[in-house]
């Protein structure tokens, strides 16, 4: 099992990176753009819910590659993954990293406070389940994690942001690579035993 989950965690290490890298230089752009915070408001909002869906067809589709499961345990997996671990990726790292920076932050639950976004993660669940796909939707998955974080730091925290990019690139590659990893590859995992592996291709690339 740990095994497995070193060499997922591996071959996925280059997206976290390009995520994170990719999240500073968006992060300078707004604030040397001087953009309202009404715009990464709205922002957040569009981002955070496409991360669900891509956070739940990864974990899903991670899930039922090592495993045949039934549909409704891949449900409650794929569901519990995606809505769970992206609020702490990209709300709850956000707001507790702002208030260590000293930055002044509202908290939000985006799944509580916009429901929808629930339909949004069994629609990524249903996707993971019939189509066994896990490389690109972790990659968008990574990209759009850090944009939605970033977009929080912008959208709910007031702060000069030019001084802490340097801190901030370090927040953004562990709010992407502890939680989501997590949820793509750790959390589904946990939930097959080898036994139960099923002789799937190891290197296949997955369109």
């Amino acid at each position: 099992m740990f095994e497995r989950i070193a060499r997922e965690l591996k071959k996925h290490a280059p997206f976290t990176a390009l995520g994170a890298l990719s999240g500073t230089a968006i992060m300078a752009m707004i604030a040397f753009g001087d953009v309202p915070s009404g715009v990464s408001h709205d922002v957040f909002y569009i981002l955070h819910p496409m991360h669900v869906v891509l956070s739940a067809l990864a974990t899903t589709a991670m899930y039922v590659k090592y495993r045949k499961a039934r549909f409704w345990t891949a449900v409650l997996i794929g569901w519990t993954g995606s809505i769970g671990i992206a609020t702490l990726s990209d709300a709850i790292i956000p707001y507790l990293s702002g208030g260590m920076l000293g930055v002044p932050m509202e908290f939000h639950v985006p799944f509580v406070e916009k429901w929808w976004i629930n339909l949004l993660a069994l629609a990524g669940v249903a996707i993971g389940y019939w189509r066994h796909t896990t490389t690109i939707p972790h990659f968008g998955h990574t990209l759009l994690s850090t944009w939605a974080s970033l977009f929080y730091f912008t959208g709910f925290g007031v702060a000069d942001w030019i001084p802490l990019l340097p801190v901030l690139f370090v927040f953004l590659f562990l709010a992407v690579w502890i939680p989501c990893c997590t949820s793509d590859i750790v959390y589904p995992l946990m939930f097959v035993r080898t036994k139960e592996r099923l002789p799937l291709e190891e290197d296949k690339a997955y369109p």
